[in-house]
């Protein structure tokens, strides 16, 4: 898509603080992190939402679970403890249409977080 924001990170046209990336998934620093750890992991695919995510083919709701364990690896909080959140839908608060995954983790975490 032209006017996605995130599909502009995927192909490098927006820059981002890229944390790792394979071949079917981009994770990238939150520019608003809500914890010491916030990173974002997108399929490389548009899909817009979580349940669009899991109807695609392939495993790629695999792939992005396993990027967001990576990602907690390489940050240092797998073993510690991390969230993993997908946002699906307005009033989820998801408010860019390309299905991401946050991960955060590097302090406690309460529940329900709001």
């Amino acid at each position: 898509m032209t006017d996605c924001l995130f599909c502009k990170i995927v192909a490098k046209e927006i820059p981002a603080t890229i944390v790792y990336e394979n071949d079917s998934t981009l994770a990238f620093r939150d520019i608003n992190p809500q914890a010491p750890t916030h990173v974002l992991v997108v399929p490389r695919e548009h899909h817009a939402n979580a349940r669009a995510l899991a109807e695609a083919d392939g495993g790629l709701a695999d792939e992005v679970l396993k990027t967001a364990h990576t990602v907690a690896e390489l940050d240092g909080v797998a073993d510690s403890g991390y969230r993993v959140v997908f946002n699906t839908g307005p009033d989820a608060g998801q408010t860019v249409f390309h299905v991401h995954a946050h991960v955060l983790g590097g302090r406690s975490l309460t529940w329900p977080p709001g």
